[in-house]
């Protein structure tokens, strides 16, 4: 079989969905995408375009857990193979909406496999997380390290793996893999692209970055009291690019073997919050105001990768550090101080 190239993206709008576009838009591929946009917005495809120089294939407005509609866009495209982004994200959110978590990051999966497996589509690269091995104990984690997720966005991921590895042992035709990806941050260096949530930043970087352009009064240190050298949690960074990268070069390994395949990305050392306020107050120029707050449910103490599975395979590491993220999301927030709000959408002859 050969490498796929129309590739169909489902949450291609969001903050890592729109830089994996832009990747794959300058390697060649033929883009189909799909959102719902609850999180994210469409006039991002605009600005996608602009650096690629390329038109996305098309875009849907739809939730993946619409089979029907799902369904239509198989139908009208001739996708090779998929590269999943669509979920809910945020630990602190899961523990307070525990059923939507499950309802979309499970129920989506399975909608989606169906809806594959229905039109002959057997070749996925999957967005998972760290977060599935929840409080592992200090140290880089390899992929052998049992699964204890501590929170319902973990328990999802967790859930999605199984039955996507459940699947591949049945049905052999199936090619999976699973990228397990710690802390993505950071944006494109033209500072077209960004992480720009809607309401409150569930995630540390772009809650920095408001801060940093005024929108906000103060970052919000959740925990100063765990078992760390400075008391906050310590978390491995990769950047958005190296992260889209790797799903790039994993739509060429595809063809590899068939069933699923897990990966961590990350790059095997952690930084801890306020080690992460440090380098983003040297790259805007100034202190950035903080607190120390209670830890939040769900958290744990430290998750760091050991990724040294996917460079024996793939050949591929990461490039960038946490002052090149710092940099490029400064960038980014500076150029856009209130995000995508009032970005021209794509001319209406390209929409779908």
């Amino acid at each position: 079989m050969s490498a796929p190239s129309t590739v169909l993206v489902t949450g291609g709008a969001g903050f890592i969905g729109s830089h994996a576009c832009v990747e794959l838009l300058d390697h060649g591929y033929e883009l189909i995408v799909v959102d719902n946009y609850s999180n994210s917005t469409p006039q991002v495809f605009a600005r996608v375009e602009r650096i690629a120089g390329r038109f996305v294939g098309a875009v849907y407005d739809l939730d993946i857990r619409d089979r029907h509609a799902l369904s239509a866009v198989f139908d009208r495209h001739p996708v090779d193979a998929v590269v999943h982004f669509a979920a809910h994200k945020a630990v602190g959110e899961s523990t307070r909406m525990p059923i939507e978590y499950y309802d979309t990051n499970v129920g989506g999966t399975t909608a989606l496999m169906r809806t594959m497996h229905e039109h002959g589509v057997h070749q996925l690269v999957f967005s998972s997380s760290c977060s599935i091995y929840g409080d592992a104990g200090h140290g880089p984690l390899d992929e052998a390290t049992p699964a204890r997720p501590a929170n319902p966005y973990a328990a999802s991921k967790w859930v999605c793996e199984q039955i996507l590895a459940d699947v591949c042992r049945r049905c052999p035709e199936y090619t999976v893999l699973c990228l397990r990806y710690f802390n993505p941050a950071g944006a494109h260096p033209s500072g077209l692209l960004g992480e720009d949530p809607r309401g409150t930043p569930e995630n540390l970087m772009p809650y920095l970055a408001q801060v940093a352009v005024d929108r906000r009064e103060q970052l919000r240190v959740y925990g100063g009291d765990y078992p760390t050298p400075d008391g906050t949690a310590i978390r491995d960074y990769i950047h958005v690019l190296d992260t889209v990268e790797a799903h790039r070069v994993a739509l060429d390994h595809l063809t590899d073997a068939p069933g699923m395949h897990v990966y961590n990305l990350g790059l095997g050392h952690g930084s801890s919050v306020l080690d992460v306020v440090a380098a983003f107050s040297r790259a805007c120029g100034r202190p950035v105001p903080y607190e120390v707050a209670p830890r939040r449910p769900g958290d744990v103490a430290e998750l760091v990768a050991d990724a040294s599975a996917v460079a024996r395979a793939w050949g591929w590491r990461p490039l960038r550090n946490l002052n090149d993220m710092c940099r490029d999301a400064w960038h980014f927030q500076r150029l856009n101080p209130h995000g995508y709000a009032g970005s021209p959408r794509r001319p209406r002859a390209q929409e779908s």
